[in-house]
């Protein structure tokens, strides 16, 4: 019986500097130094013998030492590079039924995890682009089919809507920006703070730690969501001193706490929101960021989504200290829109993500800023969003909310 020969490979060229990852993919098969040629020898000129641990099951080993190979090539590719070429992977490991690309696995890839792929998708152009398909007027005859499909799929009451006529609205934008009739929401006068809009009550209760929950389990810091206080002799606020906390900072008066509620609004609730309570507006900041979706299956899913998002922060002070509310951008609702805010322009191009932009409505010839009844219209989003309620009370402020529960606006939130 022959005596069992080996298959002797060519020692493999490193891509670009020495690649570990290169060495170990034909680590126990390399030639001697005899067999080691240079680029003027020939492939005839080796000596080529078969080796039995090249099968595996039956099958050649070729293809795998190739992928190996790509993947060492990959390896020594700058991070830009890389990022490139693994996405389309990436994107067909998750999207494959029965981990078609699994097997890969076993050859030194791994795939970019979920989040990081969600956070690579560019969110802000698809929600311009959104925003324009939004305002193209539709046909008189395709207005009825295209908004009754909305309806049924998002469960929209109309019965509510100011116009009932699904042809009045020209387009997606003027359907979702809809108004409603005078008594389709009563405004509670009993409880001192109500709910600006309709939504789903994803989280509230008192503010520990400097961490705010955006839904349970999953928290944000408050600082990086409101942004860093900066006082100036137009604010109301008083600066605290240097070692109390963000929190501290924000309570300006003693025996009080800081509280917070989370509202979601799908795609199919009112779109407005209103003043929760009798405030004054004296100061705006505005985040650009990204515009991932805030729906709570999201929320869970990544941590600190409401400081990545793009954001209004509106804060002023009410009865009791200090009072905010924070109107946070989604995917497709790169609209933000505050009535009496003529300067802010969201999703805009000129803004770039990681940085903000102040403004403040206390001028010398405006002393208190901008004052706002309770259910008085303050803004609108062009689609479902967030609104985050951050405000100082004292400690026997409660809730009247239950998490997860629907909510309307002009329903009591709690009150003293």
């Amino acid at each position: 019986m022959p005596e069992k020969s080996t298959l002797l490979l060519p020692e493999p060229r490193s891509c670009c500097v020495p690649c570990p990852f290169c060495w170990r993919q034909v680590a126990g098969m390399q030639g001697t130094d005899s067999m080691r040629s240079t680029g003027s020898e020939s492939w005839r000129s080796w000596d080529w013998r078969f080796h039995p641990n090249l099968l595996v099951t039956g099958r050649l080993h070729f293809p795998q030492l190739a992928l190996r190979r790509r993947l060492g090539q990959l390896s020594c590719m700058s991070r830009p590079a890389l990022k490139l070429r693994s996405w389309p992977l990436t994107v067909l490991y998750y999207l494959l039924p029965f981990g078609a690309l699994r097997p890969l696995s076993r050859v030194g890839w791994r795939p970019v995890s979920r989040v990081a792929l969600y956070k690579s998708v560019p969110t802000r152009l698809l929600s311009r682009a959104w925003g324009r398909l939004n305002q193209v007027e539709l046909p008189h005859w395709l207005r009825r089919p295209v908004y009754s499909l909305y309806i049924w799929t998002f469960g929209v009451n109309m019965k509510e809507a100011a116009v009932e006529d699904l042809h009045h609205y020209r387009n997606l934008s003027e359907f979702f920006r809809r108004k409603l009739k005078p008594q389709a929401r009563p405004v509670c006068g009993l409880h001192s703070v109500i709910s600006p809009s309709d939504g789903k009550i994803l989280n509230f209760g008192q503010v520990k730690n400097c961490e705010v929950e955006q839904v349970k389990g999953v928290t944000y810091s408050l600082e990086s969501f409101l942004g860093p206080r900066t006082y100036t002799e137009d604010l109301p606020f008083s600066p605290a001193a240097s070692c109390d906390s963000f929190k501290n900072q924000l309570v300006t008066r003693e025996g009080n706490e800081l509280y917070h509620c989370v509202i979601y609004l799908a795609p199919g609730d009112y779109h407005c929101f209103h003043s929760p309570t009798d405030w004054t507006v004296s100061h705006r900041r505005h985040f650009p960021g990204s515009l991932m979706s805030v729906n709570p299956g999201m929320a869970r899913w990544i941590k600190e989504l409401f400081c990545h998002n793009e954001r209004v922060v509106l804060t002023g002070d009410w009865k009791h200290g200090f009072f905010s509310l924070t109107a946070v951008g989604a995917t497709n609702v790169g609209s933000i829109r505050i009535y009496f805010d003529q300067d802010l322009h969201t999703n805009s191009p000129r803004h770039s993500k990681g940085s903000y932009n102040d403004f403040s409505f206390v001028t010398h010839t405006n002393r208190e800023g901008v004052p706002m009844r309770k259910g008085e219209h303050l803004g609108e989003f062009n689609l479902g969003s967030t609104i985050v309620l951050i405000f100082e009370a004292p400690k026997d402020f409660n809730f009247q909310l239950k998490t997860g529960q629907k909510i309307r606006f002009g329903e009591a939130l709690g009150s003293l």
